[in-house]
């Protein structure tokens, strides 16, 4: 399994030198299998620059997963170029929650008067498919849901192939509880024992004084997660839009600290934007 994260920054993209080495897009996430089936995560800014490649690789069958309807997990959806070409054939996959269908929730981001190209326009053959509840597959991998504890709900996944799992929990509150929302413990026996987690690590303790009930996680109830799961290999995920990259670098070493500290054999890091990950 071959993971590609396009982008890691959360609610808006940023640009500037301060945001050069984490990157400033919002979230996609490319998975590829080991038969080189393609499964894209999210359709954040970053999605435009994977249709890009896409379209260069002449790679227009693949399946789409979305975690949950907020913008800036849709915003770049209409800017994905294999979506034009009547070559492409696009299995999409998701809850709708706030929305009737999948469909409905993606076509809004190209409802007059916000975007000048009406959803018709829309050229690719794609096939809607709304799993929620159950594990499915595509490919060799195997993905099984858990809903979010976040504002107007969503998803988070596990990825399994040949007994490696890759656990992508985005936009997941910790320590507040949302409708829909599960418990620590939930997120804790969901990811246990996975080669690799990346979850939502958006605020320090002082944000979250101001923040607490948006969706988002403290860094360090996300490392307690990871290091309670026992997973391998922690990634902190979904960087505020003010958070330079010298404010990630001391939360990746504040987590590396307290890993020594506790003599966790677990490896944390800070997701960064083009960031490829082997399983």
């Amino acid at each position: 399994m071959l993971i590609k994260c396009w982008g890691a920054r959360g609610s808006i993209p940023v640009s500037g030198s301060e945001y050069l080495k984490y990157g400033g897009d919002t979230t996609c996430i490319e998975i590829r299998t080991k038969n080189d089936e393609i499964i894209i995560v999210d359709a954040g800014s970053s999605i435009r620059r994977v249709g890009n490649k896409l379209i260069a690789e002449d790679r227009l069958d693949f399946t789409m997963l979305f975690t949950h309807a907020h913008w800036d997990h849709l915003m770049g959806f209409p800017f994905f170029k294999p979506l034009y070409s009547s070559k492409s054939h696009i299995t999409i996959c998701g809850c709708p929650f706030a929305q009737a269908t999948v469909k409905e929730m993606i076509s809004r981001v190209m409802t007059p008067p916000y975007f000048p190209v009406n959803f018709d326009a829309i050229r690719a053959g794609i096939t809607y498919e709304g799993e929620c509840y159950e594990s499915f597959s595509v490919d060799s991998i195997t993905i099984t849901p858990i809903f979010l504890n976040h504002p107007n709900q969503g998803l988070g996944y596990k990825f399994v192939e040949d007994d490696k799992s890759f656990v992508f929990i985005t936009d997941n509150e910790l320590s507040f509880k949302h409708p829909g929302g599960l418990d620590f413990d939930d997120y804790r026996d969901f990811a246990r024992n996975a080669d690799i987690l990346i979850h939502d690590a958006e605020y320090t303790e002082e944000d979250y004084t101001r923040t607490r009930g948006w969706g988002h996680t403290v860094y360090k109830d996300a490392l307690r997660l990871a290091m309670e799961a026992n997973v391998k290999n922690f990634g902190l995920f979904h960087h505020n839009q003010d958070r330079n990259d010298d404010g990630i670098e001391q939360i990746a070493r504040d987590c590396q600290n307290i890993i020594e500290k506790n003599r966790s054999p677990l490896e944390c890091f800070a997701v960064y934007q083009n960031m490829e990950l082997v399983l």
